[in-house]
């Protein structure tokens, strides 16, 4: 396989570049300093909770891009697939704090965590800034809870975080409904060809001609299970089970349903696995209440999606439908 190509600049400007151009989008909403890998709100409503979200780039548009109104106040960058720095951590919850502390929400990645923490502990030391962390973790094809990735519900918990954020008293209040919306999210993704490094145009995994990949990580993680092709129908049913098992939703449920694009398929496949999935919960008894047909979580050029259900009550849907305005989404 040859080098994917890019339509880039030096890859070394590839994160300021991408900055610059939402910044500008946003028409005056966004700001960020020189050289800064923190983008904000220009204006943070005073004395509400906080929001800080993040993590590497080339997701876009997470977790970078959803900053707004009714989103985060603020977003922190790392290098393409790598944690951001701790100081920039520091430098993001400064930006956004407003004097109720701020809440931090990423994916559950052991760079993450550990930058995240300790730009947490300099905040908290240098400039008495209390904050709260959750961790999205909804990938079903990791067995263990406390390792689970966080891949495409993340949108749903940075939606949920920003309204919460938005009307909340108390970070501690703020925390507790991110951490019901966390508990139940569940995702599961497939890969049909590779993504790739922008600095080096070399695919992160290899799979053959006539082969998928079930439960991959964003970053070329190796899934759960290697298989041949099979038709959307087939695929979709296999991928169903697996997620609707795993919290395990039941008849009588309602959810939000995201079909997330990988970053390289077309609306012609999410829709014909739209179609599959609402049938398979329709016989389960499942109502689908909202449905998210997009690319908000990516890796690169992946060809592939995943599937993500959100099991609402009345309290987590009225936030997810609540008001919200960024560069890629908005609602209301």
């Amino acid at each position: 396989m040859g080098k994917v190509k890019k339509i880039i600049n030096d890859p070394e400007n590839i994160v300021d570049e991408v900055l610059d151009g939402l910044v500008l989008a946003s028409h005056g909403e966004l700001t960020r300093d020189p050289g800064s890998r923190v983008l904000r709100r220009t204006n943070i409503e005073p004395g509400k909770v906080a929001l800080v979200i993040g993590g590497g780039s080339g997701h876009e548009p997470m977790y970078t891009a959803f900053v707004g109104k009714g989103l985060a106040d603020a977003s922190v960058a790392g290098n393409i697939f790598a944690a951001p720095a701790p100081q920039h951590v520091h430098e993001a919850i400064k930006a956004a704090d407003q004097g109720k502390g701020t809440l931090l929400v990423y994916g559950n990645y052991a760079g993450d965590v550990l930058n995240f923490d300790m730009g947490a502990e300099l905040a908290e030391d240098d400039d008495d800034i209390e904050t709260r962390t959750v961790l999205g973790n909804d990938d079903v094809a990791t067995s263990d809870p406390a390792t689970r990735r966080g891949i495409g519900g993340a949108f749903y918990m940075v939606k949920i975080a920003g309204a919460a954020c938005a009307k909340a008293e108390t970070l501690e209040e703020a925390e507790a409904i991110v951490k019901k919306a966390q508990a139940n999210i569940r995702t599961l993704g497939v890969a049909v060809s590779a993504g790739s490094l922008p600095e080096t145009g070399e695919p992160t995994f290899e799979l053959g001609d006539d082969e998928i990949e079930i439960g991959l990580g964003m970053h070329g993680e190796v899934g759960v299970e290697r298989m041949k092709l099979l038709p959307a129908d087939e695929l979709v049913t296999k991928m169903f089970d697996m997620i609707v098992e795993d919290l395990p939703y039941q008849s009588g449920d309602r959810i939000a349903l995201m079909v997330n694009n990988l970053g390289a398929s077309t609306y012609t496949e999410q829709l014909i696995v739209n179609r599959k999935v609402r049938e398979l919960l329709a016989d389960r008894g499942i109502e689908v209440v909202r449905t998210d047909i997009s690319a908000h979580f990516t890796s690169q050029e992946t060809a592939g999606f995943s599937l993500t259900f959100f099991k609402l009550d009345d309290e987590l849907e009225a936030l997810l439908e609540a008001p919200a305005a960024s560069v890629p989404y908005t609602r209301g």
